[in-house]
């Protein structure tokens, strides 16, 4: 028997349908073998970027899902979304002066921050320069002032300024050429002179005639006053409105010349003379007046002024009217300190002697400065 007369006959084999092409396993159900496959639907295409990636090896149809798809188009699918991103971001434009960000180094003094960056305006003159030329004139007339105050007290023979040779030959002269009530006046006015303000004023009582200071001082002061020398001695006595006190005011015309003067008041500042108790002056006491019991134990406090510009030495003691002793005497300049509680202090005892003498030396500088013109 043929192979073809075996296959034709009545014997009929069932139909065995080829295998269908290889697919991946999704989790679907799978057709049927009597069902012929659907295609797989095409991937759709993501959006095309505007920088496209690099080309890569496209994935076969049906491994979307998987991780092998995943893997093999990681790399594109970072470029899509880079690509996707960038646009979104404006292209940077090229900035203007005024907007490009503030650098980050210190920043001048004469500039800030809104203004860094801008052209340089035209600087202005500097302030410091302005202020330099107003300090330059300031000094200039300061200066000026100074020196016509200067020369004036040299024609006057004030404190601190450098007497004429005149001023002070004319100063030595004025215990015999000057008036007494020229240089002790009757009424002696001292505006705010006293403790806490108040107004004072001294009634001169006795004028002593003018002699040598032989006996005129205790020992120590007289010692003190030696290397000046002694020409002439004038003293007068004062008492106060309410007659309540009494001070002995005296000036010692001296021999030596200024470079002698100003050798004894730096003496008298140097080791505080003027302060010491054992160097009180004496006082005047005259019979029938006020001061007739005014005497070394009633003296409660006192004023030395060495002049250096001029020829005098101008003194001042004071002491109760009532002939009282006083125990603690103590130094003008400190009876007059605010808060000062002793005796002397808080009954002006100490104001009335440094108003006294000061007012008095006043008066022998004005005399000196009028002889000085009249010559």
């Amino acid at each position: 028997m043929s192979t073809e007369a075996n296959y034709a006959g009545p014997r009929r084999l069932p139909r065995i349908p080829p295998p269908p092409p290889y697919r991946p396993t999704t989790g679907q159900d799978e057709p049927t073998p009597d069902t012929a496959p659907e295609p797989a639907p095409a991937p759709s295409a993501p959006p095309r970027p505007t920088v496209p990636p690099k080309p890569s090896r496209p994935a076969p149809p049906g491994y979307r899902d998987t991780a092998s798809f995943h893997l093999a188009n990681a790399a594109a699918a970072w470029q899509t979304r880079s690509a996707t991103k960038a646009p979104r971001k404006p292209a940077r434009a090229e900035t203007s002066p005024q907007e490009r960000p503030a650098d980050r180094t210190p920043l001048p003094p004469e500039r800030d921050a809104a203004t860094l960056g801008q052209p340089a305006e035209p600087t202005p003159p500097r302030r410091p320069a302005v202020r330099r030329a107003l300090v330059a004139g300031c000094l200039v007339l300061g200066l000026g002032l100074i020196g016509g105050a200067a020369a004036g007290s040299w024609l006057a023979g004030e404190p601190g300024g450098r007497p004429s040779a005149a001023t002070f030959g004319d100063a030595r002269g004025l215990w015999h050429s000057a008036p007494v009530n020229s240089l002790f006046p009757r009424t002696l006015h001292g505006t705010a002179a006293g403790p806490g303000g108040a107004d004072r004023t001294w009634h001169r009582i006795a004028v002593a005639p003018d002699t040598n200071c032989a006996d005129a001082f205790d020992p120590l002061l007289a010692k003190a006053l030696s290397p000046a020398g002694c020409k002439r001695l004038l003293r007068a006595d004062y008492a106060d409105a309410t007659h309540s006190s009494v001070i002995t005011v005296g000036v010692v015309t001296t021999r030596t010349d200024v470079s002698g003067m100003r050798a004894l008041d730096k003496r008298f500042t140097t080791e505080r003379l003027a302060a010491r108790r054992d160097l009180m002056p004496r006082p005047y006491t005259v019979p029938g007046t006020l001061a007739a019991d005014f005497g070394p134990a009633q003296r409660a406090s006192w004023s030395i002024q060495v002049l250096p510009d001029m020829p005098l030495v101008v003194y001042a003691v004071s002491g109760f009217a009532d002939g009282r002793e006083v125990t603690a005497p103590q130094p003008a300049d400190e009876a007059t300190r605010t808060g000062a509680t002793s005796a002397p202090a808080q009954s002006g005892l100490g104001h009335d002697a440094a108003g006294v003498a000061d007012r008095i030396e006043h008066a022998f500088r004005t005399q000196a400065a009028k002889a000085a013109e009249e010559e």
